[in-house]
């Protein structure tokens, strides 16, 4: 993932995550170290000494010749120092490693690096980043399964003794049942219906709870993922990460497919983004007020057959709920 061409502000958030933890890991072990010199007068003396023999061995090296026995004679007053140190910790009832730093990542300590090379945290760090920055504008804490309120659909029975709010209440339960049980294998979801149902609400419910399970969630309009993709694409912005951002990420969540400007560019993307993740067996989910006969005649036969063979369906139906909370809103005033 270090190769997708991640923002400044990417890097920059990720370095600072970093940092903070080496800060964080290192004074803490300071604490620790005042604490034994105040209790264990001893024990600084022996860290200086530690010090000192290691400066000794360092000059030793550097000013060549025979040096075997000198090394081998400091290489023993070091051990004795590390069994009184051992020693003392021991009797304070405290471990080993009580004086050093206990870093997050005890790959690279910390710093993100070993022997030049990108350690895995700092990979994730900067995927971990990047979602959060796609994802910067969305409302995630607004919407829950707690705050779907059931009682905005009818409960009136149609002719095929069917209701809204029956109807509802089972597309509530698959929700709630796909994100109890969301997984980088779990089935990809179409929801449609018309504006104001709760398309928007229920897929934002589920990207929480995929978060807090610890799933890396790209959640957005389509919309504003075709236009930064456009930019990227044509060198408006220098960050390439978006697209395989996309691709690669653990739920992909598609809002208000369709409302998209129309071009050859935005068709072409949303095929890749859709077929490629299915190809690849990773969950999509997508919004929709469009019909499956809207859709393959403004994505082509092709899409809407990718569409219909590797989705569930979930259909939203009712009055505009955005439009009733309103209503209500105003009555009250």
């Amino acid at each position: 993932m270090i190769g997708l061409g991640y923002s400044k502000e990417v890097y920059l958030a990720a370095s600072a995550a970093l940092s903070e933890q080496k800060s964080r890991a290192e004074a803490h072990a300071e604490r620790h170290r005042t604490e034994l010199y105040s209790a264990f007068p001893r024990a600084q003396e022996i860290e200086k000494e530690l010090s000192a023999t290691a400066i000794s061995a360092a000059k030793a090296v550097l000013k060549g010749g025979n040096t075997r026995e000198l090394l081998s004679q400091l290489k023993e007053r070091n051990q004795a120092l590390q069994q009184e140190l051992n020693g003392i910790l021991q009797k304070a009832g405290l471990p080993k490693d009580y004086l050093e730093p206990h870093y997050a990542c005890s790959q690279c300590c910390d710093t993100g690096y070993i022997d030049g090379r990108t350690c895995s945290c700092l990979k994730k760090l900067l995927r971990s980043e990047a979602y959060k920055s796609l994802n910067t504008l969305t409302p995630l804490s607004l919407c829950t399964f707690e705050t779907f309120d059931l009682r905005y659909y009818s409960s009136e029975p149609d002719s095929s003794g069917r209701s809204e709010r029956g109807m509802m209440a089972r597309v509530l339960d698959i929700c709630m049942t796909y994100a109890e049980n969301v997984s980088a294998g779990s089935s990809n979801l179409i929801m449609m219906g018309g504006t104001g149902l709760g398309k928007t609400h229920l897929s934002l419910a589920i990207a929480n709870a995929a978060i807090e399970k610890g799933f890396g969630v790209v959640y957005g309009s389509v919309n504003n993922m075709i236009a930064k993709l456009e930019r990227e694409h044509f060198g408006r912005e220098q960050d390439l990460s978006t697209g395989q951002l996309l691709l690669d990420c653990d739920l992909l969540i598609l809002d208000d497919l369709g409302t998209e400007f129309r071009t050859a560019f935005a068709v072409s993307e949303i095929y890749n983004i859709v077929n490629t993740r299915q190809m690849a067996q990773r969950p999509t989910i997508i919004s929709t007020n469009l019909t499956m006969k809207e859709i393959e005649e403004r994505y082509t036969e092709r899409f809407a057959s990718r569409i219909l063979g590797g989705y569930v369906r979930l259909p939203f139906t009712g009055k505009d709920v955005r439009l009733q909370k309103r209503m209500r809103q105003i009555e009250n005033t």
